[in-house]
């Protein structure tokens, strides 16, 4: 839904910058870990927001709730496991974001507990539900998400070929779930879900 509310935009953008920021660094350093060099040669390698944002993909998310960020070119032929080498750079984005989740809900007991402002609190509360939902969204098995990518490094090799033939289409495929709030059905509860027992865990803290 489009939203020009200011107060919500200076709410989530913290929190938005930091996730995708520290989502694709993930990939781009368990990469370069790994033996490929891909993402650092491109500039990727940084903590830098402005290294991994696409301008249009930031202003959708921001606006519309619903974005991405530059895609990290990794070279799988650099691994020397290829299969292990794609399987890890792949979930390291997500689960980046579910430390984030997590460090987030300590700070934002924290802030409670020191009975900082309001505005840190909604902040912090912000911070914790984007994590989630960049987390599981991502967790999709849905080209060119990171999920489709650990799921292709589990399945045998002859379904690599399937994959990449049938990827260009799938980014029609995914706008529309999203466009028609199908993946919503899903998406959604599991973040609730989790988000319940973050936040239990707040109340446990203070």
């Amino acid at each position: 839904m489009f939203s020009l509310d200011i107060v919500t935009i200076l709410l989530t953008l913290p929190g938005i910058l930091l996730a995708l920021t520290i989502h694709e660094f993930s990939h781009a350093y368990s990469a370069y870990l790994l033996g490929d060099d891909t993402a650092k040669y491109y500039g990727r390698l940084t903590l830098n927001p402005l290294a991994h944002i696409d301008l249009v993909g930031f202003l959708m998310l921001i606006f519309f709730r619903f974005g991405w960020a530059k895609p990290v070119p990794i070279n799988p032929k650099n691994f020397s496991d290829r299969r292990k080498g794609y399987f890890l750079v792949s979930i390291a984005g997500p689960l980046s974001n579910i430390v984030l989740a997590i460090l987030s809900t300590f700070f934002f007991a924290l802030a409670i507990r020191l009975a900082l402002s309001e505005f840190i609190h909604t902040m912090l509360y912000f911070s914790i539900f984007i994590n989630l939902v960049l987390a599981v969204f991502n967790l999709f098995p849905i080209p060119p998400l990171d999920g489709s990518k650990i799921l292709l490094s589990i399945l045998p090799s002859s379904f690599e070929e399937t994959y990449y033939r049938l990827q260009k289409y799938t980014y029609i495929l995914l706008f529309l779930l999203v466009y028609f709030r199908v993946i919503n059905r899903v998406l959604f509860p599991i973040v609730q879900y989790l988000l319940n027992l973050l936040l239990g865990f707040v109340m446990y803290l203070v």
